[in-house]
């Protein structure tokens, strides 16, 4: 079997999406796919081509054996919506170009929504190489960018619903990273074949028995032993809601052994720094992103992770990436996400706790309650550990995904 995943979004890059395709690629190769990627020039989250890819239209690699196809694609800093459009149908554009003059014919095309706009490209390769469509959608657009804001002119809404409409008629099988998005896709298209395509975690990477590393990252920064460290990784961005963990973390200063870090990169970190001095914050750190090798080393040097998002009925069905790896390490989660994610991971899972998403009061509130109960927080990381290993391990997932590509 030939598989094609288009997707603007693939490692070296870092983030959910590039990790969760990546290795199901790998997965599916091991069991005898034949697997291409056709993707964009490494950009994101920075939104500079990487070094190494500085000036190419196009270039073929392999990454530990998988076929990777990159095009050009526009990229800016700037935030406006032209600039986010131009990024999009860049490589829209280029993506189709190197799909039909590059690329063999296949048995299955994958692609990554959002973008939604790679739909177009995505529809018109499947056609091109007689292939099946396969539509991945890991955010519902654009119900997503009109309720967090993003995009509000309506003619643009109304021109991306219909093309959203397009695409799930068009596939012969669409894929959802939640039960919330498979329910939402099922519900308007009860005739279409709708699929939970779950993320997860490589149980096998992580290796919480490692006791020489885990408090080596926090004695490099000069945290104490003492120091209980509430630890956020990851995109910071709109969705997430950030200001509610400073203004935790300005309620809790009067307890000098419980600190804040912050780590990652996106559009929001300049303004989330401007509020950490404003609010002169001495137990609130920021670090850049690492690379996904480094990860683990940081997360055995927390006792607990922060995983917000905003109040929003869109996210009751949304699950956050970081949940995975975080659980993995034996790490408990407060989680600050209504509907699906805390039923799975807080009442099911008991990995955790919860918080009123945006409320830095109730936040505060269950940091303290781990904070003065140890026993608590290696209990909910048990837990953690066991409910991702029986629910959400990759090599499972992968197994099931592969019987499906294969009924096409």
């Amino acid at each position: 079997m030939k598989l094609l995943i288009l997707t603007q979004y693939f490692p070296p890059e870092i983030g959910a999406p590039q990790n969760r395709l990546y290795e199901l690629a790998l997965r599916l190769q091991k069991k005898g796919v034949e697997v291409s990627v056709l993707t964009a020039m490494p950009n994101y989250p920075q939104m500079k081509i990487h070094q190494n890819y500085k000036g190419k239209c196009y270039c073929k690699e392999t990454l530990n054996e998988l076929k990777i196809h990159r095009a050009w694609i526009y990229v800016s800093q700037s935030k406006s919506i032209i600039s986010r459009l131009l990024n999009y149908f860049s490589f829209v554009i280029s993506a189709f170009f190197i799909g039909a003059f590059k690329l063999k014919k296949q048995d299955v095309l994958m692609v990554e929504s959002p973008p939604l706009f790679l739909g177009i490209t995505a529809y018109l390769l499947a056609k091109l190489k007689g292939a099946k469509l396969l539509f991945n959608v890991s955010d519902l657009w654009p119900e997503s960018a009109e309720k967090l804001g993003i995009i509000s002119n309506k003619f643009l809404l109304s021109m991306a619903t219909k093309l959203e409409e397009f695409c799930y008629k068009k596939s012969s099988l669409i894929s959802g990273q939640t039960q919330g998005i498979v329910n939402n896709i099922s519900t308007r298209f009860p005739n279409k074949n709708v699929y939970w395509l779950k993320n997860g975690v490589d149980i096998n990477f992580y290796d919480v028995n490692k006791e020489i590393e885990k408090d080596a990252w926090k004695n490099e920064n000069n945290y104490s032993n003492e120091d209980f460290i509430l630890f956020y990784g990851g995109i910071i961005g709109h969705a997430q809601g950030l200001e509610v963990i400073l203004n935790a973390a300005k309620k809790l200063e009067e307890h000098k052994n419980i600190k804040f870090v912050l780590l990652g990169n996106g559009p929001e970190k300049e303004k989330l720094i401007k509020l950490r001095d404003e609010l002169k914050l001495t137990n609130f750190r920021f670090f850049d992103a690492v690379p996904k090798s480094e990860m683990q080393r940081i997360i055995m040097s927390t006792n607990a992770t922060i995983i917000p998002l905003k109040r929003l009925d869109l996210f009751k069905g949304a699950i956050p990436s970081k949940i995975f790896e975080n659980l993995a390490l034996k790490k408990p989660i407060i989680l600050g996400v209504e509907g699906e994610a805390e039923e799975l991971f807080i009442k099911q899972g008991k990995c955790g706790v919860s918080f009123i998403p945006e409320d830095s009061e109730d936040l505060a509130k269950q940091i303290l309650k781990l904070y003065n109960d140890r026993n608590l927080v290696v209990e909910l990381g048990e837990n953690g550990l066991k409910y991702v290993s029986e629910n959400f391990n990759r090599d499972k997932i992968a197994e099931e995904f592969y019987n499906q590509i294969s009924n096409l």
